[in-house]
């Protein structure tokens, strides 16, 4: 998608169609209306808030230009480190274990990330480096992963949140690596998510629009319309009754097969072999 308007007057056609293009594309791939994050200058997609008001912060406060991936708005994530695509192991015990022991958010922080399961090994390069020259306790992706836990844990906003890393920053030494914001700290941590699908269901659980359904309105088993009624009894056309999310097994086994000592569990059944030619496990019998 053309992103050349961010750059463009403000006053111009370009941008005026460019502000269109990014709303719809952001309430296509959100769907929703009401509830998106706004990318101007002043809330740099910390606020939630409805197109309308969306539309007059970008033509009064400017968008965001450093915004150049539309992650919070349903662009998918492109790595943009160069780290090694080598999951390597220390003592038979995985190197990041620490990120699974202490990780605990809330896929919705994250949206459509990690479709490429290398991001994950991309983004655990930083797991190398020192939260500040010499600091051999925490290293940039560990402390990150605790601060962001603990505001998980507590309820804080994302406003707080930016606040407590800059405080944390200032209190560092000089040459630290803690992101200034939020949206760099979700920058690094979006490749510890996995990627979903969201799809439009009958609200009676008869089909999914998809393949042949894709363009459907109603559901041809029970009738009712795909989209959402209103209030006012009226329809909201674009806005679906019902959302049920997929989440694809291959992009999750190829991370867990990015492990040797996780890819040697999986593979454990069909890898064991009988010594003595007798049964001592239901692996070793067919049936």
């Amino acid at each position: 998608m053309d992103k050349s308007w961010m750059h463009a007057d403000r006053r111009s056609k370009a941008y005026e169609f460019g502000v269109e293009a990014f709303l719809n594309f952001a309430v296509e791939n959100l769907l929703t209306t009401t509830h998106i994050r706004c990318p101007c200058v002043k809330c740099v997609n910390l606020k939630l808030f409805g197109v309308g008001i969306i539309r007059d912060h970008v033509y009064f406060n400017g968008i965001d230009e450093s915004y150049k991936n539309w992650t919070f708005h349903g662009e998918p994530w492109e790595a943009t480190t160069n780290a090694s695509r080598n999951v390597e192991e220390d003592d038979g015990h995985g190197r990041y274990s620490f990120v699974s022991e202490e990780i605990d958010m809330d896929d919705n922080d994250f949206g459509d990330f990690g479709s490429d399961p290398y991001e994950f090994a991309n983004v655990i390069g930083d797991g190398d480096q020192p939260v500040y020259p010499g600091c051999r306790k925490y290293t940039k992706l560990s402390a990150l992963v605790k601060l962001y836990n603990s505001k998980a844990k507590h309820g804080m906003s994302d406003v707080y949140f930016t606040e407590l890393l800059i405080l944390q920053g200032d209190l560092l030494p000089e040459e630290n690596t803690i992101p200034t914001s939020i949206y760099e700290a979700k920058q690094t941590l979006c490749a510890l998510g996995l990627s979903y699908e969201k799809m439009h269901a009958c609200p009676n659980d008869c089909i999914l629009y998809r393949k042949e359904y894709e363009d459907s309105t109603n559901c041809p088993t029970c009738g009712i319309s795909r989209w959402k009624e209103g209030k006012d009894s009226i329809l909201k056309e674009g806005v679906p009754a019902k959302v049920v999310w997929y989440f694809p097994p291959i992009p999750r086994f190829k991370r867990m097969f990015q492990s040797h000592e996780t890819a040697k569990s999986l593979t454990w059944h069909a890898a064991r072999k009988s010594i003595d030619g007798q049964m001592s496990h239901p692996a070793d019998s067919p049936s």
